[in-house]
């Protein structure tokens, strides 16, 4: 039972005035010493949390918010589930640690019930420390399968802040870190709300986007290009849901011209969608599928490919070329293991797509209904996006993209002020909840944003 700050104790039973000590001691190392990703590192002041539960987490000054944000969309199953906590306990006092040369029980039972969750007959897995790697290893056994270079992969998209990784991105965290020698071809894909193909409906959007792909492919020359990278539905760049018929017509093209076609299921997979990967909501199996986040709800540090018997049979009597010190290490898998149990027992991933579909997206459809800064919302599951605008006719967005804006910076503030912590990219809110969120934990994040809201609608264009 979650505790509340007016009893003066966390969840963890220590005082808040103890936690808060604590939390002011943290947060003066953290900025004498700790580096951050993706910042300047004179213009943050990262926020201090001092405990998690379920749904909240407790902020440097004792006050509880609603995670609308899973962190960076990762706490799939909530924060402290206590099943995943044991299991890491007990494992430590069992395997701490061992080279991955070695079988360790807590493996082998992971990639056992990963492989009984993916479409298709992708068997094998191959672990790795988290998403961006996952993405590199893909690519590179779709390179050596293949014997053919050339990655495509989408624009706005994230796959991940590594070397191919980051080139295989199509969003501006990329353009520092691209000079164009990577092998990475971009291309535009389904977007009906800002389609790039003057688009009036979804299945014009399906047509001519995979006609954009296909004629980038025979312009490429489909000789040169191993794979294809697509996120089964895109997550920082926006959760924009593909359109009946296109990623089976990216799977028929794939299979023209002899292309892998990698699934990127980091942020999408394991519940995110209200399926166990998002891929099973358009009835395709890819080659490979990445993931890591929610396979153990990041409480250690797991990510991995799931491999095709095809792409395996490749590296049967021919060695891959690639490892980690840490693949598949016993805590990080046994808190899988625990992870994907827990999912099964209580029924976690249907909750999901329950709450998607009875609370969030009518919720969210009915804030749209309200608040004229809102464009678009989209999504599955819990997962997503209410795209914020200025204008609705000309769909000016409320910040610009690869940028924030005042008008955005006033809505986040609010979001936290009023006890939600969200996600948020460029001009959208992401209202991405644990799989876990109750009923009442969701209407509870609807009515903040119905509030803060309000800020938004103040911003657009009379």
């Amino acid at each position: 039972m979650t505790t509340t700050v007016s009893q003066e104790l966390l969840p963890t039973g220590q005082s808040l005035d103890a936690a808060r000590v604590e939390g002011e001691h943290a947060y003066a190392l953290d900025r004498a010493h700790v580096f951050h990703s993706w910042s300047a590192q004179e213009q943050i002041t990262p926020m201090t949390i001092l405990a998690s539960e379920g749904s909240y987490v407790w902020d440097g000054a004792g006050n509880r918010m609603l995670d609308f944000s899973s962190q960076l969309v990762n706490t799939n199953i909530g924060h402290q589930h206590p099943k995943v906590v044991a299991a890491i306990q007990d494992q430590a006092a069992k395997l701490c640690t061992i080279a991955p040369q070695y079988v360790n029980d807590a493996r082998s039972e992971a990639a056992r019930l990963i492989a009984e969750r993916t479409p298709g007959a992708l068997n094998k897995v191959f672990f790795t420390n988290g998403g961006a790697d996952a993405n590199e290893h893909a690519v590179r056994m779709a390179r050596l399968h293949t014997g053919r270079y050339k990655v495509l992969s989408r624009y706005r998209s994230y796959h991940g802040g590594t070397d191919t990784a980051i080139n295989l991105t199509g969003d501006p965290r990329r353009w520092p870190n691209d000079y164009g020698n990577s092998g990475v071809v971009h291309f535009h894909g389904p977007f009906l709300y800002r389609s790039q193909f003057h688009s009036e409906n979804e299945q014009q959007e399906t047509e001519r986007a995979l006609e954009h792909l296909d004629q980038l492919i025979r312009l490429e020359g489909p000789d040169s290009i191993a794979a294809i990278v697509l996120e089964s539905v895109p997550g920082t760049a926006g959760i924009m849901v593909p359109p009946p018929g296109y990623m089976a017509g990216v799977r028929e093209i794939c299979d023209r011209y002899g292309i892998v076609f990698i699934a990127d299921e980091v942020m999408s997979g394991f519940g995110r969608t209200g399926k166990w990967f998002a891929i099973d909501h358009f009835g395709v199996v890819p080659d490979l599928i990445t993931f890591a986040k929610g396979v153990n709800s990041g409480y250690v540090p797991l990510g991995g490919v799931a491999i095709s018997e095809k792409i395996a049979a490749t590296f049967a009597n021919r060695p891959y070329p690639g490892g980690l010190t840490y693949s598949g290490h016993p805590l990080a898998t046994a808190a899988a293991v625990a992870t994907i149990n827990a999912m099964e027992d209580e029924g976690i991933v249907e909750n999901a797509a329950r709450i998607g579909s009875e609370i969030l997206g009518p919720g969210l459809r009915g804030l749209a209904d309200r608040h004229p800064s809102i464009g678009e919302v989209r999504g599955l599951g819990v997962f997503w996006a209410i795209e914020l605008v200025a204008d609705r006719a000309t769909k000016e967005p409320l910040a610009p993209y690869g940028a924030s804006s005042p008008a955005m910076n006033e809505v986040i503030a609010a979001c936290k002020a009023g006890g939600l912590l969200p996600f948020a990219n460029f001009n959208r809110i992401h209202a991405v909840p644990p799989c876990t969120v109750t009923e009442a934990e969701a209407r509870e994040g609807l009515a903040i944003l119905d509030t803060v809201l309000d800020i938004a609608d103040a911003h657009r264009q009379s």
